[in-house]
């Protein structure tokens, strides 16, 4: 299990995408595509969320954050080819622009103790970072970082992207890839555990099929944080096996994944009510084997 280090450490990250929204009608406008409420949020706050098809099912889980020009979603960029025209079909009868603004921002990850006391030493205000970028919190002491191209880095320890994913498993943080677009609800993601729906904002794209899953309990699956050991490298979408007896059956995929000296972490999503006990394995690895892990929070229908 990864530990926080001692000190805030800075965690490049080069497999994450930003996706901005400006105009007027910005917040109108996404407040009906994404599954959490974006006028309950005060400037300089920000939330995960989904973005979810007309079936409910997710192009895509983010961290949106409001500043005072633009709305700005931080995603996993394999996500961007897909979900970007998606958000964007009916913002043309909006005052609104969507765009991808990756490459005018650097994003990082910030984990370690202490870090709320040295972000309370070093932001401008609520979570404005020096030079007009953002802080995102995103668990305990572990925040995202965006900063625009031409802000100086902190003068932090850098740490390995790797451990930052890590870190986000450990949290229970979902982070879907392209492979699982269209595949889940976002409640399938534990987005409602994480206050990233909200039930009362009104219509959104995919809501039915979301409220559905609450109140009638249609939902049966959940995501779950497995860890245990492989020596073989293993891939986003990797199928997990259950052991039944002699025998396995097919369980899940693999959501997200961390590695280091044969031993790992991962998330996938699984069905409710497994037995705590379960035993698990990576297809095609026979000697790999998982146990299911507790969840740092509650997870509620």
């Amino acid at each position: 299990m990864l530990t926080l280090s001692s000190s805030p450490v800075l965690y490049p990250l080069t497999d994450r995408a930003v996706i901005s929204l400006t105009g007027e009608d910005r917040v109108k406008y996404l407040q009906g595509q994404v599954t959490c409420d974006i006028d309950q949020l005060e400037l300089g706050e920000a939330s995960l969320a989904g973005h979810c098809d007309s079936k409910g099912k997710l192009w895509a889980s983010f961290w949106l954050a409001k500043l005072n020009e633009q709305l700005v979603l931080v995603l996993n960029n394999s996500l961007i080819e897909r979900q970007l025209p998606e958000l964007k079909k009916f913002a043309v009868f909006s005052k609104a622009e969507v765009e991808d603004t990756s490459d005018n921002w650097h994003v990082y990850g910030l984990a370690g103790e202490g870090l709320s006391q040295w972000l309370n030493e070093e932001l401008e205000g609520d979570n404005q970072w020096p030079g007009g970028g953002v802080v995102i919190p995103v668990a305990a002491e572990h925040a995202l970082l965006l900063l625009p191209a031409s802000t100086a880095t902190p003068d932090l320890t850098q740490g390995d992207e790797q451990e930052w994913q890590g870190l986000m498993i450990q949290a229970g943080l979902p982070d879907m890839s392209a492979e699982h677009q269209g595949e889940y609800i976002p409640q399938m993601l534990n987005l409602q555990a994480l206050n990233g729906i909200s039930f009362t904002k009104g219509c959104y794209m995919g809501q039915e099929t979301v409220a559905r899953a609450k109140y009638r309990g249609a939902n049966k699956k959940a995501m779950f944080v497995l860890a245990g050991h492989s020596d073989e490298p293993i891939s986003v979408n990797q199928d997990i096996e259950m052991q039944l007896g002699e025998n396995w059956r097919r369980a899940g995929t693999v959501l997200s994944v961390y590695q280091k000296d044969g031993a790992c972490q991962l998330t996938s999503v699984l069905n409710k009510g497994l037995e705590s006990d379960a035993v698990f394995r990576i297809k095609g690895q026979d000697n790999s084997r998982l146990s299911l892990q507790p969840l740092p929070y509650d997870l509620i229908d």
